[in-house]
């Protein structure tokens, strides 16, 4: 039985997108949920999934080794970044080499980095006037959106999008691929 942690700091609706994708499995189990932010909406889709949310602050994070210990003690595969805000602590990304990844609603390089999330990246596309946008799908290293590329799917911009616009395309691409991708690394297809 392979088994992922899903980190949310937001809405959860990847988070559910993937559960709903492994839930018939039988090899593949969403085992818990880890969230910084008390006011998520990813603690009732966990709630309703029936998985364990586990909560931590900043300071429990960087400075202890709680949601590392956690992680080892539930015997985690597969750690899932899903609209998690924070960056992961080098000492989490020694622990899981090439078993956390993320996914970013733009295709990076272009409009990663830190504060660039969400309908920030959303607003920056649509202002630069770009033509495409997409997904990526990478694995997590010490800094925000530099790791690996696993996987990037793209959308076409079209000149009348607004940011909500876009947002919607790409939360489509993302719900589309990420549980599939995820599947992917899983069981090293990629």
């Amino acid at each position: 039985m392979k088994r992922l942690a899903i980190f949310a700091s937001g809405s959860g609706s990847n988070a559910e997108k993937i559960y709903d994708y492994f839930a018939a499995r039988e090899d593949v189990e969403v085992s818990l949920i880890f969230t910084n932010n008390p006011q998520a909406g990813v603690i009732k889709r966990a709630c309703n999934m029936q998985i364990p949310v586990v909560f931590f602050d900043k300071k429990t994070l960087y400075q202890t080794r709680k949601v590392l210990q956690i992680l080892q003690n539930e015997g985690i595969d597969l750690v899932v970044l899903a609209g998690f805000m924070l960056l992961v602590p080098p000492f989490l990304v020694e622990a899981f080499p090439d078993r956390i990844i993320n996914i970013h609603p733009a295709l990076l390089p272009k409009y990663g980095g830190k504060g660039m999330y969400g309908q920030f990246v959303h607003e920056a596309v649509v202002n630069a006037k770009e033509k495409e946008s997409g997904i990526t799908i990478h694995y997590v290293n010490e800094h925000y959106d530099e790791g690996n590329v696993i996987f990037q799917a793209s959308c076409v911009v079209d000149p009348t999008d607004t940011s909500v616009d876009l947002a919607a395309k790409i939360h489509a691409l993302e719900h589309e691929n990420y549980p599939r991708v995820i599947d992917e690394v899983l069981y090293k297809k990629r």
